[in-house]
């Protein structure tokens, strides 16, 4: 499969540890959006993730029940074909982060 194109120059954001607790509280209320299916990662699952980062930059990713690892794997290939940096997992549901280039709506601090 391809890779998902996503803006020029955008790698996965290097974020550090405080960072990723302050968007691990952000990410609290928010709800899945993206729920991976029997298929996995799939180019249609890539594009809605692809979609749903440049809208809302954090999002919840909902995975099958079943094997952890494989879970595990499914949350960091997602990541890597969206250019985005995988914040936190716990149990089937990872928290995935991509700043918008153009105008990012999430502001973390510095740290």
């Amino acid at each position: 499969m391809e890779p998902v194109a996503h803006p020029a120059g955008m790698g996965a954001p290097q974020l550090s540890e405080a960072q990723r607790r302050h968007l691990r509280g952000l990410a609290h209320a928010l709800k899945p959006v993206i729920r991976l299916g029997s298929a996995g990662l799939t180019e249609a699952l890539a594009r809605e993730t692809e979609r749903a980062l440049h809208d809302h930059e954090l999002i919840k990713v909902k995975a099958p029940g079943g094997d952890r690892e494989g879970r595990d794997e499914l949350f960091a290939g997602l990541a890597r074909r969206t250019g985005s940096a995988l914040i936190h997992r716990i149990g089937n549901v990872g928290v995935l982060y991509r700043p918008r280039a153009d105008m990012p709506r999430i502001l973390i601090p510095d740290t």
